[in-house]
């Protein structure tokens, strides 16, 4: 009937539709080297956070079944300078025990061992393992690990293999110890900026309150609670990062309990554009800066003294800037002190630049415009 040919038609429409998105779909993909490069990627990339967390039992276990599918052989060990991290594939119950041994001169030469079916023994007919091609894993210089591949026969592309694996191993433990370098070294600056959080400043923020308990107590007391609030957030054990909301809160804090000493003589000017408040910062990135700008470019000034905070949305950045029309300094003194070549009592200022730098790379930092006399 003339229906049965129309559904006919259209089914036969509707898998020719599916047919060719199926050949424009693999034709996306590339060729076949294409494709088989793009799955070693996406299998290395599996395997790269475990293998960041350093040679562990867990992390080498969870790691260990991508580094078999790299290999493609019937079994794959990882192992450390004393034990058996994980294995992956065949004959774990025959051959897990002598791993050690045979990984033996690798671990104590750091060159790539080649054993054949007289030392990886198997005494069952159809063994896929008779044979090892072990691969030390090296950090910092010093071997402190082997990839092992197990298979029926060592070829040479097999050697090649396991060694560029293995180094590639390597250099992701590497760049696991690296990061953890660098937020080491983040969390010391902190403790640093925290160590050194101004005795001068709290004193005055003491004897400010002290000033208003007998003639005007509930201002003491609103005071004595934003100081409070501010070393609890200087001195709060978290993480390393925080939101531009949660920092310009504790400035205002800070400000508060300034503008007790200094009065009419401190003014504020707050220019924050409300789609960046949610931008995340290096904790105590902000204040330092502030708490610069009134002490070096206010504190000695005749008459009273201008500070600006701004944070502006620059596209896939955010531009934060304070500004004061202070006594100002010498652009060199500035350079010395970003430059680490003098500290003095900066510590502050070179603190937030060298922490936007480990975290951000070196295209971001302070950027610091004066002159004496120009803020």
């Amino acid at each position: 009937s003339l229906t049965s040919l129309i559904v006919v038609g259209v089914l036969v429409a509707v898998a020719a539709l599916v047919v060719a998105w199926w050949v424009l779909r693999r034709r996306d993909l590339g060729t076949t080297a294409d494709r088989t490069t793009f799955a070693t990627l996406h299998t290395a990339a599996q395997a790269a956070p475990h293998l960041r967390e350093g040679l562990t039992p867990a992390g080498a276990q969870r790691a260990v079944r991508s580094l078999h599918t790299l290999l493609g052989t019937p079994a794959v060990a990882l192992i450390d300078t004393t034990r058996l991290l994980a294995w992956d594939g065949a004959g774990a119950a025959s051959h897990e025990g002598a791993v050690l041994g045979h990984a033996e001169a690798v671990l104590r030469t750091g060159r790539t061992s080649v054993l054949g079916p007289s030392a990886v023994q198997c005494d069952k007919p159809d063994c896929l393992i008779r044979s090892a091609v072990i691969s030390p894993v090296v950090s910092d210089e010093r071997v402190i690990g082997a990839l092992v591949a197990y298979a029926p026969e060592a070829t040479a592309g097999l050697v090649r293999a396991t060694d560029e694996v293995a180094r590639w191993v390597s250099a992701q433990l590497d760049l696991g110890e690296l990061d953890r370098s660098r937020t080491r070294a983040i969390e010391a600056e902190l403790r640093a900026l925290r160590a050194q959080i101004s005795p001068h400043f709290i004193y005055n923020s003491l004897a400010a309150i002290a000033s208003f308990v007998r003639t005007d107590p509930e201002r003491a007391r609103e005071l004595l609670l934003e100081f409070a609030d501010f070393t609890r957030y200087a001195l709060r054990r978290g993480g390393e990062f925080t939101t531009l909301a949660d920092e310009l809160r504790n400035v205002e804090r800070y400000l508060v309990l300034e503008q007790a000493r200094f009065g009419d003589r401190l003014r504020v000017q707050l220019q924050i554009a409300p789609e960046v408040l949610s931008v995340s910062v290096p904790f105590l990135a902000v204040q330092p800066l502030v708490e610069n700008a009134v002490q070096h470019g206010l504190e000695g000034k005749t008459g009273p003294g201008l500070v600006i905070l701004g944070a502006a949305d620059a596209g896939s950045e955010a531009l934060i800037w304070v500004e004061d029309d202070g006594l100002g300094t010498d652009p060199e003194q500035v350079r010395d002190v970003l430059s680490g070549e003098s500290v003095g009592d900066s510590v502050g200022m070179s603190n937030v630049d060298a922490r936007l730098r480990q975290v951000f790379g070196d295209d971001y930092g302070l950027v610091v415009e004066t002159a004496p006399g120009a803020g």
